[in-house]
C-alpha cells in the first residue's frame, strides 16, 4: 500500500464518518413529535450495544461454561446496582477461576 492510497482511504473514511454524523442534523431540523419515533431512537443505543456485546461474551473465553459463569456474575452484580468497574472485574475473575478449575479438574 502506497502513501497515496493510504491518504485516499483515510479521506474516504473521514467523509463517510462525517456524513453519518451530519445527515441526521440536516434531515431532522424540526423537533420529532411522534412518541413512537422518540421511543425508538431512545432505545437504539441499548439495542446496538447489546447486539455487539452478547456475541462477544460467548466467544471471548475458551469455554462456553466460563462465559456463562462470567455473564451470570456480571448480571447479578449489575442487578444489585454495582458500578461498571466492580462488575467487569468480578466477571473477569469469575471467568479466570472457572477456566482454572476446569483445567485442574
Amino acid at each position: 500500500m502506497t502513501a497515496e492510497h493510504l491518504l485516499i482511504y483515510t479521506a474516504v473514511m473521514a467523509g463517510v464518518t462525517y456524513l453519518i454524523r451530519v445527515l441526521p442534523l440536516v434531515l431532522f431540523r424540526n423537533e420529532i413529535k411522534s412518541p413512537f419515533v422518540k421511543s425508538f431512537l431512545y432505545y437504539i443505543p441499548y439495542a446496538v450495544l447489546g447486539a455487539m456485546t452478547i456475541p462477544a461474551v460467548f466467544t471471548a473465553t475458551h469455554s462456553i461454561i466460563s462465559a456463562c459463569v462470567g455473564l451470570a456474575v456480571a448480571v447479578i452484580m449489575a442487578w444489585h446496582r454495582k458500578g461498571l468497574l466492580p462488575v467487569a472485574v468480578a466477571a473477569c475473575v469469575a471467568v479466570f477461576v472457572t477456566e482454572w478449575l476446569m483445567r485442574v479438574i
